[in-house]
């Protein structure tokens, strides 16, 4: 008999066109058998389909749906024993898909679904993320302080966009009206230093926002993280530096530091804006200024491309 799945949609994913795609997929499932679906209907419900899922002995779960919503399934999954974790599948309906694209899921959602039903899973990594408080959260592709989460946040205004368009007006925006660098100190488990930051991203995959391909190297398998930051520049140098960070070819500015590490932190002088995976850990009105990374070495079983 087929493993017992579940598959956990965001039908308002890509502005509601992930209820559309869904729906030509369900004979795919009915096909197959042993498959449920549930729809999440609030922030944060992917999670608690998730953990549940887990709790039932689902042998595999699959994200159908954006970034998002890859991030909430498998911070749910990680909410049970590591022996009873499913298996992670991915069906990219989403705006950026960064996540689906790093583990070489293909981009047609027939040939997704089938191939997260049936394919053979291997072991990835995740990175989890504690803040001063306490709080924690885990990320599979890219966390971004500062500038990244300024750009996320609006990214969520802007509508009538979709995909890379909606993340480079949102880069644009951020240029023009959020250049405010943090002073920062970080430790890594091999240096410390203090530093001006406007843009920090550690990354578990390769790219975020659609395409801006920040650690080129990074893979999610590696067993480090990778990060990037842009230095205190001037907002003509952040024109200069964003067609590079399409490219990858970033790192060949000297305002543009890079490397990996198994652990990060950073404390800061003013409160931080964080996203994990696109999703916002804190923002406007939030008080976070402590925050701390570390590598989880194959965490999660995922069905790769």
């Amino acid at each position: 008999m087929p493993q017992k799945t579940k598959i956990i949609l965001n039908p308002m994913a890509d502005m509601g066109n992930a209820w559309r795609v869904a729906r030509d997929l369900r004979s795919i499932t009915e096909q197959r058998g042993n498959v449920t679906w549930s729809g999440t209907v609030y922030p944060g419900h992917a999670i608690e389909l998730a953990r549940e899922a887990s709790e039932e002995g689902y042998e595999r779960v699959i994200a159908m749906g954006g970034d998002g919503t890859v991030h909430e399934v498998v911070n749910g999954i990680m909410q049970a024993p590591e022996g009873k974790r499913p298996i992670l599948g991915v069906v990219p309906v989403g705006s950026g898909n960064d996540f689906a694209h790093g583990i070489g899921v293909v981009k047609q959602s027939d040939q997704a679904l089938r191939h997260a039903l049936s394919g053979e899973a291997s072991a990835i990594d995740l990175a989890l993320m504690t803040d001063g408080n306490g709080r924690k959260v885990y990320f599979d592709n890219t966390l971004g302080v500062g500038f990244g989460a300024m750009v996320t946040i609006r990214s969520h205004r802007l509508p009538l966009l979709r995909g890379f368009l909606m993340y480079l007006v949102s880069v644009i925006q951020a240029i023009v009206v959020d250049h405010n660098p943090i002073a920062m100190k970080i430790q890594t488990d091999s240096e410390s230093w203090e530093q001006k930051v406007i843009y920090l991203v550690l990354c578990n995959g390769p790219r975020e926002g659609g395409g801006f391909l920040i650690a080129p190297e990074a893979k999610v398998d590696d067993g480090i993280l990778h990060y990037a930051m842009i230095t205190d520049v001037s907002r003509a140098m952040m024109f200069r530096i964003v067609p590079e960070v399409m490219k990858g070819t970033h790192g060949r500015f000297k305002e543009v530091k890079m490397g990996t590490c198994k652990k990060f932190s950073v404390s800061a002088d003013r409160p931080l804006y964080i996203h994990t995976d696109g999703e916002i850990f804190a923002g406007l009105g939030t008080d976070v200024r402590n925050v701390s990374f570390e590598v989880l070495p194959s965490a999660l079983k995922v069905v790769r491309g």
